[in-house]
């Protein structure tokens, strides 16, 4: 995946680290909206791709991002966390994998095929681990031999034996491990501290756009905190820098109003 090793496929790898978990690996689905992608007869690359990104010391992110990394990008070898599942996450990963970086995202049943598309990740090079079980340490550890990047949930806080195994990994494979939730000794934190909506009157309207406050820090470079003010989404779908004057007054008491309704 994304064939760091020229000649060397990837996939079964992962397979066989995953062994009889219950979902296996799933390529990402296209939207439901677009025709389907056609399957690759190869779907890992047996050679080198897009020599310029993976000598790359960085993997690159969405323009709106750049500001909040230590220089412009995710720095491969490193673990970013964000502290919950969500658009932050997938956006996170949406810019290297636009760029042509495999991806893969394991413990979270939830990604959502039309967001991840939405904002930029290629169907044809993300796999899906939705459900990794007991063996998931296993699991990412393949996913990072393979992938240049993996977006992961783990079911519990890792020890720290499994941490250092990834890490090691992580360092000789040169990706990033984009983690939901801690991760003790992580480059780079990020989380939203606030969000505002638009589109709501008094009591009517629709939902149209998110503005969240997103703050990074972490070690070394990211040792000073950075925040941004970011459409997440804007009202097209994209993910944006959120401009001074036209960023929305945050309701603290708004989500505890909101309710699903039927229709």
């Amino acid at each position: 995946m994304a064939a760091r090793t020229a000649g060397h496929g990837r996939r079964p790898q992962v397979s066989e680290a995953i062994g009889a978990t219950s979902a296996g690996v799933l390529p990402l689905p296209a939207p439901p909206t677009s025709r389907p992608l056609p399957v690759p007869s190869s779907p890992v690359p047996s050679s080198p791709v897009l020599p310029a990104l993976q000598s790359s010391r960085v993997l690159p992110v969405l323009p709106a991002l750049r500001e909040l990394l230590p220089g412009g990008g995710l720095a491969r070898g490193a673990v970013v966390t964000v502290a919950e599942f969500g658009l932050l996450a997938l956006a996170l990963a949406a810019g290297a994998s636009a760029d042509g970086a495999w991806c893969g995202i394991a413990g979270v049943p939830e990604a959502g095929v039309l967001a991840a598309a939405g904002l930029g990740l290629d169907a044809e090079r993300t796999l899906l681990v939705p459900d990794p079980g007991p063996a998931w340490a296993q699991v990412t550890a393949s996913l990072l031999d393979g992938c240049e990047l993996v977006l992961l949930r783990p079911p519990a806080r890792a020890p720290a034996q499994v941490r250092q195994r990834l890490e090691a990994t992580l360092r000789r494979g040169r990706g990033v491990l984009l983690v939901v939730g801690d991760w003790p000794g992580a480059q780079v934190r990020l989380q939203v501290l606030t969000r505002g909506w638009t589109g709501l009157g008094d009591g009517h309207g629709r939902l149209r756009a998110c503005c969240v406050q997103v703050m990074a820090d972490g070690r070394g470079e990211a040792a000073v905190p950075r925040t941004r003010w970011l459409w997440l989404p804007s009202e097209d779908g994209r993910v944006t820098a959120a401009e001074p004057a036209d960023i929305p007054v945050p309701d603290p008491g708004f989500a505890r109003h909101l309710r699903a309704v039927s229709g």
